[in-house]
């Protein structure tokens, strides 16, 4: 990432501020050495001077949204014919040869146009789940790193993995499935070369077996003793469809949330992709421990998997922050849009009082919790100053009033500005430096020969 400038700037009196807090930021914020340095309510002056400003007059102005589950690889499988109308395994069963042919240019086009539409839509941090490795594709998550690093941006990168194939009772073909030796490896060397503890941490490693219906019981215990060894996070999916919860009881006897405390990964250090079908007391079980939740709206409702109870999960003490999910479940990587979308969601589960709030709430400041990034997500002194302004001047905002609300209920889906530690990284509703039309043809190549053979 470009080292912060020392200078003070200004981002003097936006038409709004969702702070995610109780601060009071309609003075705006004063950004120095990449942190929020003041927040400040109307009226009030910086306390030091500031070398520069930027009239925010026009612009809502909000922590930068944060991408708790992702899947970088699945825009080259956007809206595919033969899985538009399929449930979450068939749907797999269809994709996974396909995706086995990835090649190294491919996951370079498709996490750089995941990242893009990322950051045009007001995030700044993203976690992706990458748990394919077929041959030539040894090296998927380094490739990652270098697409996070050239647009500015922070990632939690999991190394996940798949290690129970169809010829021992899983669902992955055998030629997505690796070695546990070599899984666990790479894991601990991509720790090793990449990951940042500190607060200002550009990229963090989890580890992230895929899910209970393709990995072993044995590569679940093992990565949650490595990553407490070395300090990391770990991911996956689990409580995603009731065929998964199936899919469990016959292959280990357990539900889901008692699978999880079996392999010691019933922890603080774990989050969850999806995290649907939970009974009363799992619900309970999970608060207690302290795992978290990735909520994913828009693919839940794309592939009918069902609905997170989301508040009884905040109630219990469930860290709950949105994902995306994958670009061939979604089909989209827009931070703004999943914001609405769980709004929406939600509301039709507890009712219309659920408020915009909230839904923002969990994609800022829940997000983090989620990452155990608590110096994100919140507009407040000391915070890192990761930011998104949108503007309310299109055809669809025209007779809004509440700006905050309009966000959301007037589905807001391109920020005109962002900053990731201090630096500008969308300037005019663009990404200074990429050539997003180049972008778009090399990577649609790419995926019409991926779905050729």
């Amino acid at each position: 990432m470009t080292p912060a400038t020392s200078q003070r700037l200004w981002i003097k009196n936006p038409q709004a501020a969702f702070t995610a807090n109780q601060l009071d930021a309609s003075g705006g914020i004063v950004v120095a050495d990449g942190v929020i340095a003041e927040v400040l309510a109307a009226g009030q002056q910086p306390a030091a001077p500031c070398q520069a400003t930027f009239d925010a007059s026009n612009h809502v102005l909000m922590p930068g949204l944060i991408n708790t589950h992702h899947h970088f690889y699945q825009t080259l499988t956007r809206a595919w014919g033969p899985v538009a109308n399929a449930p979450l395994f068939p749907w797999l069963q269809n994709l996974y040869p396909v995706w086995a042919r990835l090649t190294p240019r491919d996951l370079e086009l498709a996490a750089t146009v995941a990242l893009a539409e990322l950051l045009l839509s007001g995030c700044t941090t993203a976690a992706d789940h990458h748990y394919l490795f077929p041959g030539g594709l040894e090296d998927a998550i380094d490739i990652e790193v270098a697409a996070v690093r050239a647009l500015g941006m922070r990632a939690t990168l999991t190394r996940g993995s798949m290690t129970l194939g169809t010829d021992d009772g899983g669902l992955p073909p055998q030629s997505t499935v690796q070695a546990p030796e070599m899984v666990l490896a790479d894991s601990e060397r991509l720790v090793r070369q990449y990951h940042q503890p500190g607060a200002d941490a550009e990229i963090q490693i989890a580890f992230a077996p895929c899910s209970p219906f393709s990995v072993t019981k044995e590569i679940m215990t093992e990565s949650a003793l490595l990553a407490e060894r070395l300090d990391v996070r770990l991911h996956t999916h689990l409580a995603e469809t009731l065929d998964e919860e199936d899919f469990c009881r016959e292959r280990f006897g357990l539900r889901t949330v008692d699978y999880l405390d079996s392999v010691g990964w019933l922890t603080d250090r774990t989050w969850l992709g999806h995290g649907i079908h939970f009974s009363d007391d799992e619900i309970r079980r999970l608060g207690a421990a302290g795992t978290a939740v990735a909520h994913c709206p828009t693919s839940n409702m794309r592939l009918a998997s069902g609905t997170a109870r989301v508040l009884e999960l905040e109630a219990a003490g469930v860290p709950v922050g949105l994902g995306v999910d994958g670009s061939a479940s979604n089909d989209a990587s827009n931070m703004i849009l999943e914001a609405r979308q769980a709004l929406y969601l939600q509301r039709l589960r507890y009712g219309a009082d659920v408020p915009v709030e909230r839904a923002l709430g969990w994609a800022t400041r829940g997000s983090a919790a989620v990452l155990g990034r608590p110096e994100l997500g919140q507009l407040a002194p000391g915070m890192q100053a990761d930011l998104a302004l949108f503007r309310l001047d299109d055809l669809r905002f025209s007779g809004s009033h509440d700006p905050i609300a309009a966000l959301l209920l007037c589905a807001a889906d391109r920020a005109d500005r962002v900053m990731v530690g201090g630096q500008w990284r969308v300037v005019d509703g663009q990404i200074p430096g990429l050539d997003i039309s180049g972008l778009i043809a090399e990577h649609s190549a790419a995926a019409r020969r991926l779905i050729a053979g």
